[in-house]
């Protein structure tokens, strides 16, 4: 904590957020649902600490439910997007060749063609939404960027010493890449892990705001930045605490990753002194 600021306050953000992630029906107040026409635009009080939006709900409570949904996004689109990446980058970068040639060449550069988040509203706009499909989609369009990384790194590890005296010593191609050079490219990626949840974060809060993530009454961020554009100038605080719990989550994981960065390579722990 001394040495990285930062990333103690990354750390805390990101644990708050999981804390309201998993013990959501305990922390909120109130029923993210339940309407209460009367009292819709209530400025943050005593009763509603963050006010209420303009069906009468709790934004407290909703933006509590909100970081259940940006976790559980985060977390699966980066599995599933590694997961893609790893054995498309780690075939491609191991066997080279024609292999290579497709997988880098022609489907990577598919994927590469359009914008990642064109992908993914294409992708939604036509299943439709829903957690499910969008967590579907995020990976689909954001599996590229790790099969990149993957495939450098496993080029530059498969021609070390130790991976030819385990290829001499008749171990298997699936050993070889699993026990010797899985273990030496886990560095960049969990670093790149750790960034890839920010952008799920926004990429989720994107598609939510343009009406493609989860359906109504589910609490979304986005989808709260969505209904309080129209009421930004009189309640301005619809719009403030969904997008400052965006803004947060994204700083968290960006703290991480940098932390995780510094941490990892040792040139860089032995200039900071850690």
């Amino acid at each position: 904590m001394r040495t990285q600021p930062l990333a103690a306050i990354g750390v805390i953000l990101l644990l708050g957020f999981i804390l309201c992630a998993v013990f959501a029906p305990w922390l909120a107040p109130q029923d993210p649902a339940q309407l209460d026409l009367p009292g819709r635009l209530t400025s943050p009080s005593h009763a509603h600490w963050f006010g209420t939006d303009e069906l009468g709900r709790d934004i407290l409570s909703r933006s509590i439910y909100g970081a259940r949904i940006s976790m559980i996004v985060a977390v699966s689109v980066v599995t599933f997007s590694l997961m893609l990446g790893l054995v498309a980058g780690g075939l491609s970068g191991f066997y080279g060749g024609i292999t290579d040639t497709i997988l880098n060449v022609y489907v990577s550069n598919a994927f590469l063609a359009l914008p990642g988040i064109l992908i993914a509203i294409a992708f939604v706009a036509f299943l439709g939404p829903g957690l499910l499909n969008l967590i579907l989609a995020l990976s689909i369009s954001g599996w590229v960027g790790y099969a990149r990384l993957v495939r450098a790194q496993v080029m530059a590890v498969k021609e070390k010493e130790f991976v030819e005296a385990a290829r001499a010593l008749g171990a298997s191609d699936l050993r070889i890449l699993t026990r010797h050079i899985l273990p030496n490219i886990l560095q960049p990626l969990i670093v790149q892990a750790a960034i890839g949840m920010a952008g799920a974060v926004l990429a989720e809060a994107t598609l939510s705001f343009l009406g493609l993530g989860i359906p109504a009454p589910a609490a979304s961020w986005g989808a709260m930045l969505n209904d309080g554009r129209s009421h930004l100038f009189e309640s301005p605080h619809l719009v403030f605490f969904p997008a400052m719990a965006v803004m947060l989550s994204v700083l968290s994981f960006n703290f991480i990753g940098d932390a995780l960065r510094d941490f990892l390579d040792p040139r860089t722990r032995l200039s900071v002194g850690m």
